[in-house]
C-alpha cells in the first residue's frame, strides 16, 4: 500500500498547524477591494480565512518566488534594493512592497521603480497579457500605487509569473496620486469606523460575494465566529495605529489582541440580536430566541454565545450546574 496520502496529509496539516496569525495592519494590498464591508471585517478579525494545506503551501511558493525573481534581475545588472521596505500611512494602513530598482532597469535604466512581484495561475495570466495589470488586477495595480506615493516614486515596475509555464509578463506603471491618496485616505476611514459598513450587494448571488469569506456572515448568519479584541465592544482603533480597551484603560498588546479576555462583549454590529443595556457599561444584553442573555465577565463568555446561542438562551440543569458549580464553559 502506497504511503503517499499520508505524507500528502501530514504535510498539509504540519502547514494547517503553524498557520499565521491575521495581519494586524490594513495592508496596503486590499486597499483597492471593492467591498468595504469586508475590508472592516478582516481589519477587526470578525471573518478570518481558514486555507487547507495545499493551498497554504501555494502561498508560500508565491513568497519564495520573489528572491528568485529578484536574483534574476540583479543578474542582468538591475540594481534592487529595500526587499520588504515597509510604507507606513498612519491609522492603521500599512504594507510592504517587493524591492526599489534604483537602476538598470532596460526599460528604463536610469529611472528608480517600486517593485511589485506577483505569481498567477494559467487563466488569471491570460487576463493580464490581454488586458494589462490595471484592468485585469485592479487590487494589485491600487496596491502599486498606493506604494509609489510612500515611497515618493513616480514608477512601479510590475513583474508576473505564470506558475503553469514560468511565463513572465512585465508592466511598467505610472503614479496616479489622486487615485493613491484616494484610497489611502479610504482605508484609514474604514479602519478608523466604529460600525459596520454597508455590504458590496444584499444578494446572496452577486458575484463578488458569492465566494466571498464573509458570504455566511452578511447573507446567511450575521454572526461572526471569532473572540477576540477587536470583536469587542470595548476595543477601539487609535489615531496613533494602537487598540485602545476602555474597560481596562489601557493600549491592547498585539499578542493579547488575539486571545481577548473573559469581559469581552460581542461588538453589537457582528451579532444578528437586538442589544439591551446591561447591569454597567461593561455588559450587555441580547435577546436570543426571545431571551435576555447577558454577555460580559459575569453572564454569558462572548465564546459560549458564538458556540450555542440556543443554549445560553435556554440552559438546560446540567448547563446550569456544570457552569455555576464547577466553572464550565459552552463550547
Amino acid at each position: 500500500m502506497s504511503l503517499l496520502p499520508t505524507t500528502i496529509n501530514l504535510i498539509n496539516k504540519h502547514h494547517e498547524d503553524v498557520r499565521e496569525m491575521p495581519r494586524p495592519h490594513m495592508g496596503c494590498s486590499m486597499l483597492g477591494h471593492k467591498c468595504e464591508r469586508w475590508l472592516w471585517l478582516s481589519f477587526r478579525w470578525a471573518v478570518i480565512p481558514k486555507f487547507d494545506g495545499r493551498m497554504l503551501r501555494l502561498f508560500r511558493r508565491g513568497h519564495e518566488e520573489e528572491k528568485f525573481v529578484i536574483r534574476d534581475l540583479r543578474s542582468i545588472g538591475v540594481d534592487v534594493h529595500g526587499t520588504q521596505t515597509r510604507v507606513d500611512f498612519g491609522k492603521h494602513v500599512s504594507g510592504s512592497l517587493d524591492g526599489i530598482i534604483m537602476s538598470g532597469l532596460p526599460e528604463s535604466p536610469n529611472k528608480k521603480h517600486m517593485l511589485e512581484i506577483k505569481t498567477h495561475s494559467d487563466k488569471s495570466f491570460n487576463e493580464l497579457e490581454k488586458n494589462g495589470v490595471e484592468k485585469a488586477k485592479p487590487l494589485h495595480w491600487v496596491q502599486m500605487q498606493v506604494y509609489m506615493l510612500g515611497t515618493k516614486l513616480e514608477r512601479a515596475f510590475y513583474y508576473a509569473i505564470n506558475k503553469n509555464d514560468d511565463r513572465i509578463y512585465t508592466e511598467r506603471v505610472k503614479l496616479d496620486k489622486k487615485v493613491a491618496e484616494h484610497y489611502i485616505e479610504r482605508g484609514q476611514r474604514i479602519a478608523m469606523q466604529e460600525g459596520l459598513p454597508h455590504p458590496l450587494s444584499t444578494d446572496p448571488s452577486w458575484y463578488d460575494c458569492k465566494w466571498c469569506d464573509a458570504h455566511s456572515f452578511c447573507h446567511k448568519t450575521k454572526m461572526i465566529k471569532e473572540s477576540n479584541c477587536r470583536t469587542c465592544a470595548h476595543s477601539t482603533p487609535m489615531e496613533d495605529s494602537t487598540w485602545k480597551c476602555t474597560r481596562y484603560d489601557a493600549t491592547i498588546p498585539l499578542d493579547a489582541q488575539h486571545q481577548g479576555c473573559d469581559a469581552h462583549v460581542l461588538h453589537p454590529g457582528l451579532v444578528p440580536y437586538e442589544f439591551k443595556p446591561g447591569r454597567d457599561e461593561w455588559h450587555a444584553i441580547y435577546i436570543i430566541n426571545g431571551k435576555d442573555v447577558e454577555n460580559g465577565e459575569h453572564g454569558f463568555k462572548s465564546s459560549e454565545i458564538i458556540a450555542n446561542p440556543a443554549e445560553c438562551a435556554e440552559p438546560c440543569e446540567m448547563t446550569k450546574t456544570l457552569r455555576d458549580e464547577m466553572g464550565g464553559r459552552l463550547v
